[in-house]
C-alpha cells in the first residue's frame, strides 16, 4: 500500500475525540477463504479500507455487503491478521500516476514500481475509473495499424481503435507474438498488461520478448498468478487506464493484455467467495458483465486524434474454442486471431490459423484489391486443407479441380509467407506485396 495512505490512517487513529469529523472504525468479525467480514463501517462498494495488524496495514476493497456486514477483499497477504482487528475507511478511489515518465517502467497492480529504478516521477494523476465514451461519438475505424506481422497485416488487417482476441492454448507462442508486435508496431506507445501469468514469465517477457527497444516506448503492468484476485483485477484496470491517458494525449496506443481469461478467473474467485452462485461452467454472471465493461474502454476517442488498438489473449483450455470466456470474448471483440497447436507442433511460427481467424474491421479499411487478394489466399489455402488427406495418400487425381491443382502448386510458397522470424518485421505494403507474390503462378519450365 502507499505510504501516504498508511500515514493518513495512523493520523486518523490518533485524532482527538473532539475532532469535528472523526473517522469511523470497524472491526473484523470473520475471515473465510479470501473474504474478510467486518462490522461498524458505513462504506460503499468500491471503497478502500485499511485493516490494522501489528506488522503492517492491509489494504482491502469493499466488494459486497449483507445487512450491517461488509465483505472485504484484501490486496496483500493476510498473514498475522487476528480477530477483532481494526478497520478504517480510506479514500473511495485510488489515484493513478500517469505521464510520459511511465515509459520504460514496470508497475504492479496499484501503480507501484517493480523494476528497481526508483520511485515514479509523474507529476499528474488520474482516477482509476475511466470516462465512458458515448458510442455515437466514437470516431469510426478507418485507418490501418501496422503491427509488423505479415500474416496479420495482409490477411487480418487491423484498424486503429480495433479490439481483437488472441485465442490460444498454453505453449503455442502467444507471448512471443505479443513481443514481436510490441517491437514492430507503428503505434506511438505500447501498454502491456501481464495478468495472472507465471512470475517467471514477467522477467522473460520484459527482457527477451520485449527487449530494450520495445520497453523504451512501453509501459508494463504485471500482476502474477500468486497475487490476490483483487490485485489482478486492479492490474487489468490500471493497464486500461494508462492506455486511456495516452489516448487522451492524442497518441496511437497498442494495448496488449495477457490474459483476459485470468481477469475473468480473478473476478470468478471474488464472486464465488462472497456467495454469488455459479452459472456457466463455474463462472458467475458478474464475470460476463465485467468483460464488456473492460473491453469497451478501448477503441477510438471522440475526436479521432487518439486511439487504443487492443489485443486481448484468451486462453482456450484444452484448445476448446467453446470455453465460456472464449465464447463471450468472441462476441464482444472486433475479430479474433486463433493460434493452432498443430501448426506450432510443426514448427510453424507464428502459429496463426488463417482459416479460423477474422478481422471484422478489415473490409472497411483496406482497398477492394487488397480484400480480393486476401480472400483468394484464404480460398486456396482452405481448398488445400480440405483435400490434404487425399493429397497425402496420393488419392487426389490432378485435373479434378483447377483451384485444388493451383493450391497444391502454391501452398509451399503460401506457408512460407505465413511464417516469420522472431526478429523479423514487415510493414503493410510489403506484406501485401509478398502475399501477391505467393499467389502468382510458377513460370513454366522451358525445354
Amino acid at each position: 500500500m502507499k505510504d501516504e495512505d498508511l500515514k493518513r490512517a495512523m493520523e486518523a487513529l490518533q485524532a482527538p475525540l473532539s475532532s469535528p469529523q472523526p473517522m469511523l472504525q470497524g472491526r473484523i468479525t470473520r475471515l473465510i477463504g479470501l473474504t474478510i467480514e467486518a462490522v461498524g463501517l458505513n462504506v460503499a462498494i468500491g471503497d478502500n479500507c485499511l485493516i490494522m495488524r501489528p506488522s503492517a496495514g492491509i489494504e482491502a476493497e469493499v466488494v459486497g455487503f449483507s445487512g450491517d456486514r461488509i465483505y472485504l477483499m484484501p490486496l496483500q497477504p493476510v498473514d498475522g491478521l487476528a480477530p477483532g482487528a481494526k478497520v478504517i475507511a480510506l479514500n473511495a478511489d485510488r489515484d493513478v500516476p500517469v505521464g510520459f515518465e511511465l515509459l520504460g517502467r514496470v508497475l504492479n497492480g496499484v501503480g507501484e514500481p517493480l523494476d528497481g529504478k526508483g520511485a515514479l516521477k509523474c507529476e499528474q494523476s488520474v482516477s482509476m475509473a475511466g470516462e465512458v465514451i458515448n458510442p455515437l461519438e466514437r470516431y469510426p475505424i478507418n485507418e490501418t495499424l501496422d503491427v509488423g506481422i505479415k500474416a496479420i497485416n495482409a490477411l487480418l488487417t487491423v484498424g486503429k481503435g480495433q479490439r481483437l482476441g488472441l485465442f490460444a492454448g498454453s505453449g503455442v507462442g502467444k507471448s512471443v507474438l505479443l513481443g514481436m508486435m510490441t517491437r514492430a508496431t507503428e503505434a506511438d506507445i505500447t501498454v502491456v498488461g501481464l495478468i495472472g501469468e507465471r512470475g517467471r514469465e514477467v522477467k522473460e517477457f520484459v527482457e527477451h520478448n520485449l527487449g530494450p527497444e520495445g520497453l523504451a516506448r512501453s509501459v508494463v503492468v504485471a500482476s502474477p498468478a500468486d497475487d490476490s484476485p483483487l490485485m489482478r483485477l486492479r492490474a487489468s484496470q490500471l493497464t486500461t487506464r494508462i492506455a486511456e491517458y495516452f489516448r487522451s494525449q492524442g497518441k496511437s496506443v497498442l494495448l496488449l493484455m495477457d490474459s483476459l481469461t485470468r481477469y475473468a478467473q480473478a473476478q470468478r474467485e471474488i464472486a464465488l467467495a462472497i456467495g454469488e452462485p455459479p452459472a456457466t461452467k463455474g463462472y458467475p454472471p458478474s464475470v460476463f458483465a465485467k468483460l464488456p465493461k473492460l473491453v469497451e474502454r478501448a477503441g477510438n476517442d471522440a475526436t479521432g486524434q487518439g486511439s487504443i488498438t487492443a489485443f486481448y489473449t484468451v486462453l482456450t483450455e484444452g484448445d476448446d474454442q467453446q470455453d465460456p470466456v472464449a465464447d463471450a470474448a468472441r462476441a464482444i471483440l472486433d475479430g479474433h486471431v486463433v493460434l493452432s497447436r498443430q501448426l506450432a507442433e510443426q514448427g510453424h511460427y507464428p502459429a496463426i490459423d488463417v482459416e479460423a481467424s477474422i478481422s471484422r474491421a478489415m473490409p472497411s479499411i483496406v482497398t477492394s484489391e487488397h480484400m480480393a487478394l486476401a480472400m483468394r489466399f484464404k480460398q486456396l489455402y482452405s481448398k488445400y486443407q480440405q483435400n490434404a488427406d487425399l493429397i497425402a495418400v496420393g488419392a487426389y487425381v490432378r485435373g479434378s479441380d483447377p483451384d485444388t491443382d493451383f493450391a497444391i502448386e502454391r501452398v509451399p510458397t503460401m506457408r512460407q509467407f505465413l511464417r516469420q522470424g522472431l526478429n523479423e518485421a514487415m510493414n503493410v505494403n510489403d506484406s501485401l506485396r509478398m502475399m501477391s507474390i505467393s499467389l502468382q503462378p510458377a513460370e513454366p519450365v522451358r525445354a
